[in-house]
């Protein structure tokens, strides 16, 4: 892993392999150690770069709310470092938010989009509602927020057949700073809608859901691909596609890029 100094914080990215550059960016509690195993394949043909998102891994706090605006500003200040000027994103769940948030501040950087188990959509009132919440949660008790919000990421099928993956994930998870957390939540809760991306840009876009997907329902926001010219995958089981679908979800991203 490499750093990068940003705003007076430590940033940590990895970079590796020559060809189309791939961002790819985990989710909400993950790090960029969510996509070792997919490294090896996709870097044989192309340059990827794995980071860890404000307040997530080894890169640090920049406020108490990180928004997708802030992530972004980010990762743009990162390509530029590295001169890289088109890429193509995969946005896990949260990073999902992320790529959407730097394809409408810098879309001249865009050559594909892909939406991993996320939605291009504001969180409703409800959601704000659950967030505030979860951070209620997390201050009252850190470790049994981390360890029920991961489990209720699978379906509920894969809790018992994945049982050592997800205590990973876990292990993982539990690295994320309470701050990190509250930051990434607050940023999420107050995100805009970004749905016009999806129906205003000309790139390749893929559209990747589990039909057992607990945190987003997947007839709701399969609906949010209707007339524009993205794709879309679908999965039998959760929110952890990386995971639950490890081989498929790969094959698909090879694929995609492939045709870019």
């Amino acid at each position: 892993m490499k750093s990068l100094f940003y705003k007076n914080i430590n940033i940590s990215y990895t970079n590796q392999g020559k060809g189309t550059t791939i961002v790819l960016l985990h989710g909400f509690l993950e790090n960029q150690t969510m996509w070792s195993e997919f490294l090896p394949e996709l870097s044989k043909r192309n340059r990827v770069i794995t980071i860890d998102l404000l307040g997530h891994g080894a890169t640090e706090c920049l406020g108490y709310v990180h928004t997708m605006e802030d992530q972004a500003d980010m990762l743009h200040h990162l390509l530029m470092e590295l001169k890289i000027r088109k890429v193509i994103f995969i946005g896990h769940s949260m990073g999902g938010y992320v790529a959407l948030a730097f394809a409408e501040l810098f879309p001249e950087f865009m050559k594909g989009l892909v939406l991993m188990n996320s939605t291009s959509r504001a969180d409703s009132e409800e959601r704000k509602t659950n967030r505030d919440r979860a951070i209620k949660a997390v201050k009252k008790d850190y470790s049994t927020f981390v360890r029920l919000s991961i489990a209720n990421l699978f379906s509920e099928d894969n809790r018992l057949k994945l049982t050592h993956e997800i205590e990973l994930v876990k292990l993982e998870a539990l690295k994320t700073p309470l701050q990190g957390i509250v930051a990434a939540l607050e940023g999420m809760k107050i995100r805009k809608d970004r749905e016009v991306v999806l129906h205003l840009t000309s790139y390749p876009k893929l559209l990747i859901l589990g039909k057992k997907d607990g945190v987003l329902n997947y007839q709701e926001n399969s609906s949010q691909i209707e007339n524009t010219n993205a794709s879309l995958i679908s999965f039998p089981d959760g929110h952890m596609s990386p995971i639950e679908n490890k081989e498929e979800t790969l094959k698909t991203i090879l694929d995609f890029v492939k045709k870019i």
